[in-house]
């Protein structure tokens, strides 16, 4: 899906001035922006074809550490260069920005020039030629939720991320008043966005004090991802022009309600036909519907880790804060970790409530698609909705408790290395492996203060 905005569009624009700089990005395993500032005339004279980045783009933690143990990338290879190739339909203005312009770019292998299989766009584009081989497309949409701040990153920071202090100092859902006080950051937001070519839905207030969410528009699975990672980093940005600071963190304080990341999904034919609704099936459900939610809840354990990459994922699921800790189905129940939303209608779609706000789009939309692509292939049946309070479910399939367990599921996964290959499963794994090796050394502030002198 194009953002409508083209190369002649931004030749235009260079020509007559009011475009000077253009963002060339790559999206790491984070899910964050990487890339380079162009001056545009240069862009639109040659970079808009291609240009370069060094492979450990696609190798490193959240603090851009050359981390050890990866096939694809090391210090005895000696971190060379990938291809950046501009994808021209993800091409766009953004307004926030003065005189600025930014396009996603593809991840190629500098001799070879195939797509490096373990970035993020290529995974999730291998699932997406999958269902077109099937003659289906995926619609998604995924709700963003996050914490505001009044105050600046640096302050945040030099405080050791203490006392920090929310946008407001109560909890704000759906509150009009409270939230018209945060308008001059959200309204920026929203109107920065539409300009930006990602069509926004609304913005409201969330279940806790400071917490916002943005909506914007179902799109293609590979758009939707591409406006997700835009809309972080545009959330961040904006805030930041105005002294305040966001944290897309899924779980910030143990007071706090954790931050999601809700997916909304369905598939429909080439043609544009809904493919999940059947008007004479049960709540409107298809068979293809059935046979897609029973593989996302068969393999809800090996793509958990794609919906929850961290250690602090995992402190989100907890009991009465509307994240869920079972992965089973119901109708319209915000306690499962799948609901189904809009029965009876074309509008019909599953809800997965695990991923948290920290998730990388692209690697989430992917491992869904795989498991409900799997489901479809073995035609697996669909077990009963679950009804009542997930949260009290007994003998029911249990969300992942921790990072160690979810990593061990996807490795273990004959269904994500058929999908995705070894190799990037492989890669992943370290990255789980990593993430877990790091933290299992750090001393938290909570062990000092409980152990400190009763120890």
């Amino acid at each position: 899906m194009s953002s409508s905005y083209t190369i002649d569009d931004l030749r235009k624009d260079v020509a007559e001035g009011r475009i000077d700089t253009v963002l060339a990005c790559q999206v790491d395993m984070q899910g964050r922006l990487m890339g380079k500032r162009f001056q545009a005339e240069y862009f639109v004279e040659s970079a808009w074809k291609e240009t370069h980045s060094c492979n450990y783009l696609i190798a490193t933690d959240m603090e851009m550490e050359t981390v050890s143990g990866y096939k694809a990338t090391s210090w005895e290879k000696g971190y060379g260069d990938y291809t950046m190739k501009p994808d021209l339909a993800t091409l766009r203005r953004i307004p926030w920005l003065e005189g600025t312009a930014l396009v996603l770019c593809d991840v190629l292998d500098h001799h070879t020039h195939e797509e490096v299989a373990h970035s993020p766009r290529a995974i999730l584009k291998k699932q997406v030629k999958r269902l077109e081989d099937m003659g289906m497309k995926a619609y998604m949409a995924s709700e963003l939720e996050f914490f505001l701040f009044d105050q600046t990153y640096e302050s945040a920071q030099a405080s050791g991320y203490r006392n920090l202090k929310l946008a407001s100092a109560y909890n704000e859902d759906y509150h009009i008043f409270q939230t018209t006080k945060e308008e001059e950051v959200m309204r920026a937001i929203r109107t920065g966005l539409q300009g930006a070519g990602i069509p926004v839905e609304n913005s409201k207030g969330e279940a806790s004090a400071g917490q916002e969410e943005i909506n914007v528009r179902y799109a293609d699975a590979l758009a939707m991802a591409d406006r997700h990672a835009i809309i972080k980093n545009g959330c961040k940005e904006i805030a930041w022009s105005k002294g305040k600071a966001i944290t897309f963190l899924a779980k910030w304080n143990y007071n706090a309600a954790g931050s999601s990341s809700h997916i909304h999904q369905s598939l429909w034919s080439l043609e544009e036909k809904p493919l999940f609704f059947d008007h004479t099936g049960k709540y409107g459900m298809s068979p293809l519907m059935h046979n897609y939610v029973a593989g996302l809840l068969a393999h809800a354990s090996e793509i958990t880790y794609f919906l929850a990459p961290y250690i602090n994922s995992y402190k989100r699921f907890m009991a009465g804060t509307f994240a869920p800790t079972k992965a089973i189905w119901s109708k319209d129940n915000r306690t499962a970790g799948y609901r189904l939303c809009g029965e009876e209608t074309k509008g019909i779609r599953i809800e997965c409530r695990v991923g948290g706000s920290d998730l990388n789009p692209y690697l989430a939309f992917a491992a869904l698609l795989a498991a409900g692509i799997e489901g479809i292939e073995n035609k697996l049946e669909l077990e009963a909705p679950f009804v009542g309070d997930a949260y009290g479910g007994k003998g029911v399939r249990e969300i992942p408790r921790t990072l160690r367990a979810a990593a061990t599921e996807m490795t273990e996964s004959a269904m994500l290395r058929k999908a995705f290959g070894d190799d990037v499963i492989d890669h992943y794994t370290r990255a789980a492996e990593w993430e877990q090796e790091e933290y299992d050394r750090r001393i938290t502030d909570w062990e000092v203060a409980r152990g400190f002198e009763r120890a």
